[in-house]
């Protein structure tokens, strides 16, 4: 496995430290919360097509996920910069099941496939 190369926290002024931790928090903070809470968790924006099919596959399976929303093309843009920040994956939905970030659509589709998404009551 590649790991992902990120700037050494060393490399980085205290100011910017501070600034990063501080960045869109609350957002960070409901996601990680909600990640940590719920078996699943999509986080998407409007507008999204691909959003949009992750929830309807998880809605035709009779799966039970929580989803966040952050804005549009035309919003929250920031907040969704800090989200993919925090995870480091540059598109949406962001999936995650079991607290784990599995990726996007065609990763929830390759779960489904896998028999990994169980129906739930």
């Amino acid at each position: 496995m590649i790991e992902r190369h990120t700037l050494a926290p060393e490399k980085m002024s205290d100011a910017v430290k501070s600034q990063m931790a501080g960045f869109h928090r609350e957002v960070v903070d409901e996601v990680a919360a909600a990640v940590s809470r719920d078996r699943i968790v999509v986080v998407g924006m409007a507008q999204n097509p691909f959003v949009k099919r992750a929830r309807q596959l998880l809605d035709g399976e009779g799966v039970t996920y929580t989803y966040l929303e952050y804005g549009s093309y035309f919003s929250r843009w920031k907040a969704r910069l800090a989200i993919k920040l925090w995870a480091g994956f540059p598109t949406f939905p962001m999936v995650f099941v079991d607290g784990v970030l599995e990726g996007g659509y065609a990763e929830l589709v390759k779960l489904r496939d896998q028999g990994a998404l169980k129906k739930q009551p």
